[in-house]
């Protein structure tokens, strides 16, 4: 009988990185200086992992990630519940992580904190406990999301803004450059200010998500039922249902709309579509 083979991953671990015998690291991780990977960590394959990175806690790392320098993941949310129950962090594939962002894990037990694929969490970004953030997102430098928020795919959320707990980010939503975020902000919308108000469509972001010319149209009456009729969000839902041509995003819309607990933020009224 033939030995087993045992297959060793590839590896590149610097001799300075901490990384506890128990952690899961996968083939073709490379692991740069100082960095400090906890016991119950997992790291996907060919994931690059910075100079002095802590992950910590029940942490779950795709593949292919990039993890710059001095970035934290994992640690103890910032949270005065908190209570060191066993809480979760998970980071899907192809996920470009830059320097000095901090995600923290889940308050309660069995909770988790979770960052989609293929997203882009500039410098200085902050994911709260509770989070869930989707696929192919993007938050730039310094935005920060409370604990509970929840953003939907292909989101976009500018520099320096702040997100309120609790609040949801529709998909292919984008948030202005230093905006104030305290109430849902609907899917396929722009908004914008201190505190943030809903400005016109995210056009170019439905061009560039490829949505055909027709869905755009529907997409842009439903725009002006919800922010230029002056009926209340109750009755906007009713009109959309009865005058719009039925499609995914539109549907998508009106789901969104009617489990937005904290209201969703209304429109300038000095600017027309």
């Amino acid at each position: 009988m033939k030995p087993e083979t045992v297959v060793i991953p590839l590896r590149k671990i610097h001799e300075t990185a901490v990384v506890h015998p128990n952690a899961r690291i996968g083939k073709d991780v490379e692991i740069g200086p100082y960095a400090v990977i906890g016991e119950n960590v997992l790291i996907g394959d060919g994931t690059q992992i910075g100079a002095h990175v802590v992950i910590d806690g029940w942490t779950s790392i795709g593949k292919n990630c990039v993890i710059y320098p001095s970035v934290s993941i994992g640690t103890e949310p910032q949270d005065l519940k908190f209570r060191g129950e066993k809480s979760y962090v998970f980071i899907g594939d192809s996920t470009k992580i830059r320097e000095f962002t901090t995600i923290n894990r889940a308050t309660g037990e069995g909770e988790e904190t979770r960052v989609g694929s293929n997203c882009l969490l500039q410098a200085y970004t902050h994911v709260a406990h509770n989070c869930v953030v989707g696929n192919h997102v993007i938050m730039s430098n310094a935005a920060t999301l409370a604990g509970h928020v929840v953003v939907e795919d292909r989101a976009v959320i500018g520099g320096l803004s702040g997100v309120h707990q609790f609040v949801k980010i529709g998909r292919n939503a984008m948030i202005g450059g230093a905006s104030k975020v305290v109430q849902d902000v609907p899917p396929f919308v722009i908004v914008d200010g201190h505190p943030a108000k809903v400005c016109g469509l995210n056009n170019v972001g439905l061009s560039r998500a490829g949505m055909s010319e027709g869905t755009r149209r529907n997409l842009k009456k439903a725009y002006r039922i919800l922010y230029r009729s002056g009926l209340t969000l109750a009755q906007a839902i009713a009109v959309m249902e009865q005058e719009l041509d039925s499609c995914e995003e539109i549907e998508h819309m009106m789901r969104f709309l009617r489990n937005a607990e904290r209201g969703i933020c209304r429109g300038r009224k000095d600017i027309d579509e």
